[in-house]
C-alpha cells in the first residue's frame, strides 16, 4: 500500500469521528473512534523493520492496549483508563530499552515533575471535593505512569517519539481537566486531535527508533575483568 495512502486514510477518519459523526447511537461512535487507531497500528505495523526487536514490539502492543482504552473509556472510566495504563506502560518499557541517557535528557524530570505536580494537585483537590475520592488513586497512578513515559520517550532521543508523547500528556490533561476541575471550549476536539496525533508520531517513530531497538540488542556484553 501507498506510503503517504494510511497517512492520508487516518486523518480523514479521524476528522469524520472529530466533526461529523454524531455522538449517538453510541456503538457507531465508538466503532469510528477506533477505525483511526486501528489504522494507527497498521502503520506502525509498516513502519516496522524486517526483524523488529523487543522493544519495537511492545510499542505496538502499548498502541492495541491503548486502542482499547478508546473503546473502554465509553463505558467505563475506570476501566479505559486502566487499558490506557496498560497501554503507557508497553510504551515506557518500550522507550527505556532503547533510551541513551544523557545529563541533558535526564533534566527533563524537572518540567514534567513540576508540570505533574500542578496538574495532579488540582485534580486530587477537585476530586476530593467532589466527592470521587475512589478515584483519586487510579488518576494519580495513571499520571505517574503517563508522565514516565514521557520522560522515557524523551531519553531516546527521537523527535517523533518524544512529539508524540508530550502531545499525549497535553490531549490527557484537557481530558482529565475537563472531566474534574471546569469545562475547557471545544475540549473534544482539542483531547481528540492531540490525542490521534501523539498516537500517529508514536507510530511513526518506529521508523526512525528502530536503529536504537537494534544497537541495543546488538549491544555486546560488558568484559569482566577477574581479579585474584
Amino acid at each position: 500500500m501507498n506510503n503517504r495512502l494510511v497517512p492520508i486514510l487516518i486523518g480523514l477518519m479521524a476528522i469524520l469521528y472529530i466533526f461529523i459523526v454524531p455522538s449517538e447511537p453510541l456503538a457507531i461512535k465508538v466503532t469510528f473512534k477506533l477505525i483511526p487507531m486501528g489504522l494507527i497500528i497498521f502503520y506502525a505495523w509498516q513502519k516496522l523493520p524486517a526483524s523488529p526487536g523487543p522493544p519495537l514490539r511492545l510499542i505496538v502492543i502499548g498502541l492495541f492496549f491503548c486502542m482499547l482504552g478508546d473503546g473502554f473509556i465509553a463505558v467505563s472510566f475506570v476501566a479505559g483508563l486502566g487499558a490506557f495504563l496498560v497501554g503507557h506502560l508497553f510504551y515506557l518499557t518500550g522507550f527505556l530499552k532503547m533510551s541513551r541517557m544523557t545529563k541533558f535528557r535526564i533534566s527533563a524530570i524537572i518540567p514534567i515533575g513540576l508540570y505533574s505536580l500542578i496538574i495532579g494537585s488540582q485534580l486530587v483537590a477537585s476530586l476530593s471535593g467532589a466527592g470521587n475520592v475512589a478515584l483519586v488513586i487510579p488518576v494519580m497512578a495513571y499520571m505517574l505512569v503517563i508522565s514516565l513515559m514521557a520522560l522515557s520517550a524523551i531519553l531516546t532521543g527521537n523527535r517523533l517519539a518524544i512529539a508524540g508523547s508530550i502531545l499525549f500528556v497535553i490531549s490527557d490533561s484537557i481530558l482529565s481537566w475537563n472531566m474534574f476541575v471546569s469545562d475547557i471550549v471545544y475540549s473534544d476536539v482539542l483531547i481528540m486531535t492531540t490525542y490521534y496525533s501523539a498516537q500517529f508520531l508514536i507510530a511513526r517513530s518506529l521508523a526512525t527508533i528502530g536503529g536504537l531497538a537494534d544497537d541495543t540488542a546488538a549491544m555486546p556484553e560488558p568484559i569482566v575483568k577477574k581479579t585474584f
